[in-house]
């Protein structure tokens, strides 16, 4: 960490003498102030829920500024990457650092491949859930099972083990994403390719049957590799914290990733897109374009319970940076399949439309975020909507296993251990059972 010149320093209004904090300075973004050692001077905690104003580790993978609606993945802005690199580029530049070269590439994308497949084993497992389950209730299983199969990886502190299984977990996550699937709709499960790329793969384990080959349509593999990259990592986001926080206990990596598919689930962080694609079904099926103005006015209204879901962002105050990314590849994938008049879409762009001109939206900074394309793109090239969490998932794992790596690569990493503020009982004697 860089050291500031400058220092921080803490009055107290009783008397006690001011405490001083070293202040250490970011490449860019805020600095911070290590209160480290806060309690051991002061005997108080930092009151901070959420973490809303805590920066909990130091780390050199993705940086948001949220009012710029700036992202960049190790300092390259997500605008470029999208244009220029496939999903495979982005994984091996989180996990490295660096993009690849040709032959750092080849490697690489050789490496992922020849680990797609899963023991044959979790097909069992996997039939002993219900098949109307959540994909993501399956997924958590599937990924927490992994543990149970690959013992020869999981010593955390052997960084060459780290690295086998970023690269099983990477490569497995798509086949355990379609196998999830297949089995929700009582088809075979079909096994990796090793002749298609990463995201052609995943599109034919999810489509193909035995009956007939399939095809992989190539707008469509761009468009789902581009909502992979856009979704690789993102700060640190609750899922990607709560990977750390169980991580640090010292866990293996597959218990550590499957935490992160848990947290993923909610509605409030991956599930946004799911919520975002069943608003607007909502909406289709009780009035459609019709009822856009009358449902906006609703949503205007706090006291109507009504809910925008797809504008607006916990972090960006301004345009989601990967929302014009996404809306770019919405209209290329609707064109390519013949779906530009489709009602669900055409819902969509006016709900867009009004909250881009209204100035209650536009003030609020209410623009739509990349949960509101994605849904669509996801939608129409026929992933169910259940399904749309554990595309993200498998996006995210890459990020996930580079930020666990992080953390265990850093010699002042520590076990969490967040602190409370307790307001219960103090301290009291139990009473005899004729007492109570």
């Amino acid at each position: 960490m860089n050291l500031s010149d400058k220092k921080a320093t803490l009055s107290f209004s009783d008397g006690s003498a001011p405490i001083e904090f070293p202040v250490y300075k970011g490449t860019v973004g805020p600095d911070v102030i290590d209160i480290r050692k806060l309690y051991g001077q002061t005997g108080m905690f930092t009151f901070d829920p959420g973490f809303m104003s805590t920066a909990a580790c130091e780390s050199a993978i993705t940086y948001i500024d949220g009012d710029k609606g700036e992202l960049l993945y190790r300092g390259f802005p997500i605008e470029q990457l999208a244009v220029n690199c496939d999903f495979m580029d982005i994984c091996y530049l989180i996990l490295n650092g660096d993009l690849p070269n040709q032959e750092q590439k080849a490697d690489f994308d050789s490496q992922v491949t020849h680990h797609t497949m899963v023991n044959e084993q979790l097909h069992f497992f996997l039939r002993g859930f219900r098949r109307d389950a959540h994909p993501m209730a399956v997924l958590t299983g599937l990924v927490g099972a992994l543990s149970a199969f690959y013992h020869d990886s999981t010593d955390i502190t052997n960084p060459q083990h780290r690295h086998i299984s970023a690269i099983r977990l990477i490569a497995k996550m798509p086949t355990l994403v379609a196998m999830a699937y297949k089995y929700s709709q009582g088809q075979p499960f079909i096994y990796p390719q090793n002749d298609l790329s990463y995201t052609g793969n995943f599109l034919r384990m999810m489509f193909a049957t035995p009956c007939e080959d399939y095809k992989v349509n190539e707008v469509v593999e761009r468009a789902l590799d581009r909502i992979f990259i856009l979704h690789a990592d993102h700060e640190q986001n609750a899922s990607t914290s709560t990977v750390r926080l169980c991580g640090s206990s010292g866990t293996n990596p597959f218990a550590a990733i499957s935490a992160g598919v848990a947290c993923l689930w909610g509605p409030a962080h991956g599930g946004a897109n799911e919520a975002c694609l069943q608003m607007l079904e909502e909406l289709q099926a009780n009035g459609g374009i019709a009822k856009v103005g009358e449902f906006m006015e609703k949503v205007k209204d706090k006291n109507s319970g009504v809910r925008l879901m797809g504008f607006g962002h916990r972090v960006y105050k301004n345009y989601d940076p990967r929302a014009k990314l996404m809306q770019e590849t919405c209209k290329e994938v609707l064109s390519a399949l013949g779906l530009e008049n489709d009602p669900l879409f055409k819902l969509a762009m006016e709900l867009e439309r009004i909250a881009l001109s209204d100035p209650y939206f536009v003030q609020r900074k209410l623009y739509p975020n990349v949960d509101f394309y994605s849904g669509i793109v996801q939608r129409a090239i026929g992933i169910p909507t259940s399904l749309f969490t554990a595309i993200f998932a498998l996006a995210r794992t890459v990020g996930w296993i580079a930020q666990w790596n992080e953390m265990l690569s850093d010699p002042d990493y520590k076990i969490g251990r967040p602190r409370q503020l307790f307001t219960g009982s103090v301290t009291r004697d139990v009473p005899p059972m004729d007492k109570r």
